[in-house]
C-alpha cells in the first residue's frame, strides 16, 4: 500500500474518497509549524533514549533539509498523501530511508496538527498586534493634526454636539486597543502545547512532555490528552476577536465611506485607495473601505462556521475537525490585509477642516449649551430644555441658526440671556468647555494622545 497507514487495508482507497478528504491544499501553510514540531519531537525522542541519538539527528538534518527545500518551493505537496503530516514525512523517508519513519513514534497526527496549529496562531496572534500598532500609530500621526479640527459628532446619525475630529479618530484608537489587549490575552491559552497526547490516551513510550514544551516555546502542557487533541477553543477565541476587531474596522470604514461623500466631503481619500467607474469619469470610488466593510462578513462567517462543527462533537478526535483551519487561515489572511490598507488609508487622507467647521455653523449642535447656560442662571434644567426647544423651532420657522439670532429675540425667550449668549454658542467654546477627563476639549485630546502614546511605547 502507497498510504503509510495503510497495512490494514485491502483497497486502495477510493479516488473521490482521496480529493475529499484531503487537506494538504490548504494545511501546507502549517509547513513550517509541521517541521518546528516535529525537530522537537525528534529531539525529545533522543535525549530520552526512545530512539538512538545518531537516528535523531539524521531525522534532524533531514527535517532542515526539507524546511529549506519548502522555503525554496522545492516540494510537490502530493493530494494522495492526504496532509501537511504525510507529506512531510514521505519526503523524510525518501531523504534519508527507513529511519525517517521513526519520527512518528510516541506521537499521533492528532496531537501533531494540533500543535502545529497551536504555533501557526501564536506567530500569527503576534503579527496582528504588530499590524494593530501601526493602525494605531496612523491614527495617532493624523489625530496629532487635528487637535483644533471641529466635526459635528453624532448620535443617532443626526447632528448632536461639535467635538475635536482627533477626538472622533481617538475613539477608534481605544477600539483597537482593547482588540490587542485581547489578542494578547489569547495567547495565554494558546500557548499550551499538546503533543505527547497521542492519538487520544497519551503514549506507552517514556516521552518527555516538559522537554519538548520548553523547545517549542509553550508554557503550558495540556493536562487531559483527550481535551488536547480535541480543544479548538483556542481558534474560536482567535475567530471571535478577530470578528470584533473587523466590527471595529468597518465601523471606521463606513465613516470614512460617509465622510468622503460629496453630501459630506470632510474626509478625501486618497487616489492610490480609490478607483473609478468603468462608465462614470467624474466617480472617484471609495472600494478600499468598502471591502473592508464586506470583509467583516466572511470572518463572521469563519467564527459562526466553527462553532457549528464543534457543538456537537463527541470526544475526542474526529474528522469533523478538519473544518477548523481554513476559516482560521482565511481570518488571519483578511485581517492581516485589512490592517496593511487601513494604516497607509489613513495616514494619506486629506481633512477638510472648513468644511466640517461650516457644517457647524449649519445646525444646531450647540443647542444644549444653551440649556446649561440658563441653567447655570438658576433655571431649573428641564425648564431650560422647553426654552431651547422652543428656540430651535423659532429658527427652523425663520429660517436661522441659533448664533444669527439678534439678542432681541434671545430675551424674547428669556431675560437671563445676554451678550456673552454668543461666546457661548461659538463651536470652539462648545467643545472646549467639555474639559471633564475623557473629554473633547483641546486640553483633554492632547492628554488622551499622550496617555495613547505611552502604551504604545
Amino acid at each position: 500500500m502507497s498510504k503509510l497507514w495503510g497495512g490494514r487495508f485491502t483497497k486502495e482507497t477510493n479516488k473521490l474518497v482521496e480529493e475529499f478528504t484531503a487537506s494538504i491544499t490548504f494545511d501546507k501553510k502549517l509547513v513550517a509549524e509541521d517541521i518546528e514540531g516535529s525537530i522537537a519531537h525528534a529531539k525529545m525522542l533522543g535525549e530520552c533514549g526512545i530512539i538512538p541519538i545518531e537516528d535523531a539527528e539524521a531525522i534532524i538534518g533531514g527535517l532542515q533539509k526539507i524546511s529549506e527545500m519548502a522555503a525554496n518551493n522545492e516540494i510537490e505537496f502530493l493530494i494522495k498523501d492526504e496532509d501537511i503530516h504525510m507529506n512531510i514525512e514521505k519526503k523524510l523517508i525518501e531523504l534519508i530511508g527507513p529511519v525517517g519513519g521513526k519520527l512518528h513514534t510516541g506521537r499521533s497526527r492528532n496531537d501533531q496538527v494540533a500543535t502545529d496549529m497551536h504555533l501557526y496562531l501564536r506567530n500569527k496572534t503576534g503579527e496582528l498586534i504588530e499590524l494593530v500598532g501601526m493602525v494605531q500609530e496612523a491614527i495617532i500621526g493624523k489625530a496629532e493634526q487635528h487637535i483644533e479640527t471641529l466635526i459635528p459628532g453624532y448620535t443617532h446619525l443626526q447632528r448632536a454636539q461639535p467635538v475635536s475630529f482627533a477626538h472622533h479618530l481617538m475613539a477608534y484608537f481605544w477600539m483597537f486597543e482593547r482588540d490587542k489587549e485581547r489578542l494578547t490575552d489569547s495567547l495565554k491559552r494558546v500557548n499550551w502545547m499538546p503533543l505527547g497526547a497521542g492519538a487520544l490516551a497519551g503514549t506507552t513510550f517514556p516521552i518527555d512532555r516538559e522537554l519538548t514544551a520548553g523547545l517549542l516555546g509553550f508554557e503550558t502542557i495540556y493536562p487531559n490528552s483527550m481535551d488536547a487533541v480535541s480543544d479548538r477553543d483556542f481558534i474560536l477565541e482567535f475567530l471571535s476577536i478577530g470578528s470584533i476587531m473587523m466590527t471595529h474596522i468597518s465601523r471606521l470604514s463606513e465613516e470614512l465611506i460617509i465622510w468622503s461623500s460629496q453630501e459630506f466631503s470632510f474626509i478625501e481619500l486618497d487616489d492610490s485607495f480609490c478607483t473609478g467607474s468603468s462608465i462614470m469619469p467624474q466617480k472617484k470610488n471609495p472600494d478600499v473601505p468598502e471591502l473592508l466593510r464586506g470583509k467583516t462578513g466572511r470572518v463572521y462567517g469563519n467564527l459562526v462556521g466553527l462553532l457549528t462543527v464543534l457543538k456537537g462533537l463527541p470526544l475526542a478526535y474526529n474528522k469533523d475537525l478538519q473544518e477548523d483551519k481554513e476559516g482560521m487561515f482565511d481570518t488571519v489572511e483578511t485581517l492581516e490585509g485589512s490592517l496593511k490598507l487601513l494604516a497607509p488609508m489613513i495616514e494619506t487622507m486629506k481633512v477638510n477642516g472648513d468644511v466640517m467647521r461650516r457644517a457647524l455653523n449649519e445646525d444646531f449642535s450647540n443647542a444644549t449649551d444653551i440649556a446649561d447656560y440658563l441653567a447655570a442662571k438658576g433655571m431649573p434644567f428641564r425648564e431650560a430644555h422647553e426654552v431651547i426647544g422652543k428656540i430651535v423651532l423659532y429658527c427652523i420657522q425663520t429660517n436661522k441658526y441659533l448664533l444669527d439670532l439678534t439678542m432681541d429675540e434671545y430675551r424674547s425667550f428669556s431675560e437671563l440671556f445676554y451678550g456673552d449668549i454668543y461666546k457661548i454658542l461659538a463651536p470652539e467654546h462648545v467643545a472646549g468647555a467639555r474639559n471633564s477627563y475623557g473629554g473633547t476639549s483641546p486640553e483633554q485630546v492632547v492628554n488622551q494622545i499622550a496617555f495613547a502614546k505611552g502604551l504604545l511605547g
